[in-house]
């Protein structure tokens, strides 16, 4: 994709997304009316429910070069042996936007053309944090009707190799093979099969060479009315489709139409349970951790089916 159709794609789609509100929401959780929350009530039917998450690591690994630590703060050792009451305590510290652990994007996380999403300036986002689109908007969490697309099945492989792309075609196929339609206010998933691929061949530099959406496919988003998109892999392809733009997908779903994007999920124990029930839309419960200005979080989905 040329840098030239790139910008004519990034100024369409902005001039048809809603511009964030004074209290910075606005974009694409506008779709998500509360109706819509009742209605995705109604997925529910057995109760089942299935985390969309995926461990989070410890151990530093080609794609994971900062990995989570996870340090134990107490009982000390004459803590253990002793009678009296004492609390196991420990602390976790990572980088929500690595490319092994699952994590949810703000708006603010975003810097294109020195704007956030909105045309809110950058200098927003200080070594003090975010004062405008943090992750803090989602304070009362997303819940919506979550969809999977599963394209490795629709294409008929385990899943599919870093640096191919997913279309607007294999969406709309994927929806006619599943049987199942995106609508507005939908929380989409589309698996490409990096979590299994890392599971069975071992992990490798997705920064380097990744699957993702093309940044066409973004066209899908915006007339279905997607609220958030996830993927089990970072959404964006690597190498890029675009010239000198690393991360087109972020950029055009984030900073130009206020879509909350999730990364590095895990679709390997939602993908049966679906198979089983016979379909591939649920209720889905987003619930990012409350931390004031940050850019991104921890974020582990639960779909009930």
């Amino acid at each position: 994709m040329t840098a030239h159709d790139f910008r004519e794609l990034y100024e369409r789609l902005r001039g048809q997304a809603a511009q964030p509100t004074v209290d910075g929401r606005g974009g694409a959780l506008r779709h998500l009316t509360p109706a819509r929350v009742a209605a995705a009530a109604a997925q529910v039917r057995i109760g089942r429910t299935v985390s969309l998450a995926a461990p989070i690591e410890t151990v530093q690994g080609p794609d994971d070069p900062e990995p989570a630590v996870h340090r134990m703060t107490g009982p000390s050792p004459s803590d253990v042996g002793s009678a009296a009451l004492h609390f196991a305590t420990d602390r976790v510290a990572m980088n929500v936007h690595g490319d092994a652990d699952s994590h949810l994007d703000a708006l603010c996380h975003v810097i294109f053309d020195g704007e956030l999403y909105g045309g809110v300036p950058a200098s927003t986002v200080t070594a003090e944090g975010a004062r405008r689109l943090s992750v803090d908007l989602l304070e009362n969490g997303i819940v919506g009707r979550g969809v999977l697309l599963d394209i490795p099945r629709l294409r008929g492989v385990p899943w599919l190799e870093p640096g191919d792309h997913v279309t607007s075609g294999d969406l709309t196929a994927a929806e006619a093979v599943q049987g199942v339609r995106v609508g507005p206010g939908d929380l989409l998933f589309v698996r490409v099969g990096h979590r299994l691929r890392r599971t069975e061949l071992g992990p490798w530099n997705a920064a380097e060479a990744r699957v993702g959406l093309h940044p066409t496919a973004v066209e899908f988003l915006a007339e279905r009315q997607v609220t958030a998109l996830g993927g089990d892999g970072n959404n964006d392809t690597a190498p890029s489709a675009v010239e000198d733009v690393a991360f087109p997908v972020h950029v055009l779903a984030i900073h130009a139409m206020g879509i909350h994007l999730m990364d590095y999920l895990g679709f390997e124990d939602l993908l049966p349970a679906c198979a089983r029930a016979g379909r591939w839309s649920f209720l889905c419960v987003v619930a990012p951790l409350r931390l004031t200005g940050a850019t991104g979080s921890p974020v582990n989905p639960i779909a009930v089916l």
